[in-house]
């Protein structure tokens, strides 16, 4: 699936933000609750982020052109950030709203009927956050993961509020519903911490995870049968796509046909492996005292 079709999950969850925040703001109305009105509040930045998360899968389908030739994937690290950064907010947010309402406790009224309203929004939040991160997983998608996580987040705030309600309904002591709040902000704010963070890293043009990066490795040792060795092999990755570069040292009698047939077969093994990806390789004889001279990263730089 191409990033442009993925802005349909981006729709389902601004339609699920601003559903979920009707909901909640009628469960608000009818019982005072200030853990529900946090809730609601944190729809309402659910509704922003889901609105940055089309803007940026929009720019991320672009393709690339002379003044950007590796593409616009990185557009979608912004849109996580943002994510994180909304996260945070809700959960300050959150925090600003039950403090008072923790010194100066109210009675809450038609707790039933608002229990309803929430349980039917964070049912829906889930199902839309479940949606989004296996969209996520499918496509390498850095704006669906972070989007699908701060759903996430909305629903353990659900929840969270869920617990207060119903324990207030039951003890009648008031100050439970903004306790179980803060409790939940405090929660959350992790969660915004570690997608502030991954988009951060990919931003700072990151390598690849160990776990391809040992990919990678398993497909190359089978050419050392051939006499074929490589080094300085570099990776990073760039939204959904992901970039691999390595030097490929071969026998010093090759032809440069055998050589250049050596570099076509790794790379399509490697583009099997790893889709999508785009990879760069570099031939070099070995035996060659220049070509084991550049294997230190800042070669390129002269350090």
């Amino acid at each position: 699936m191409q990033t442009s079709n993925l802005t349909k999950f981006a729709w389902l969850s601004i339609g699920a933000a601003i559903a979920t925040m009707a909901l909640k703001g009628i469960g608000y109305y009818l019982t005072g609750s200030v853990g529900l009105l946090s809730d609601a509040l944190e729809s309402l930045v659910n509704l922003a982020g889901a609105i940055m998360a089309l803007s940026m899968l929009s720019v991320a389908a672009r393709p690339p052109d002379e003044d950007h030739p590796y593409g616009h994937g990185k557009a979608e690290y912004f849109s996580a950030g943002f994510e994180g950064a909304l996260i945070l907010i809700a959960a300050v947010t959150i925090v600003y709203a039950a403090v008072p309402r923790l010194l100066h406790p109210k009675p809450l009224e038609h707790i039933g009927r608002g229990l309803a309203f929430l349980v039917i929004a964070t049912l829906a939040n889930l199902a839309v956050a479940i949606v989004l991160l296996r969209a996520a997983k499918t496509h390498r998608s850095a704006t669906l993961s972070a989007n699908a996580h701060h759903l996430l987040t909305d629903v353990w705030t659900g929840l969270g509020v869920l617990v207060g309600l119903a324990a207030v309904a039951v003890t009648g002591v008031q100050r439970l519903d903004p306790l179980v709040a803060i409790a939940v902000a405090v929660n959350i704010v992790w969660t915004g911490w570690r997608i502030v963070r991954e988009s951060v890293y990919g931003l700072m043009d990151a390598a690849l995870p160990r776990h391809e990066v040992l990919v990678l490795q398993g497909l190359l040792e089978p050419y050392a049968a051939q006499g074929v060795q490589y080094h300085a092999l570099r990776s990073r990755r760039s939204g959904a796509r992901r970039f691999v570069s390595l030097h490929v040292l071969v026998p010093g009698e090759w032809t440069v046909q055998q050589g250049h047939d050596t570099l076509e077969n790794i790379e399509a093994d490697i583009r099997r492996a790893l889709p999508p990806i785009t990879v760069f390789t570099h031939l070099e004889p070995l035996g060659d005292p220049a070509a084991m001279n550049d294997q230190d990263l800042h070669h390129a730089d002269g350090v």
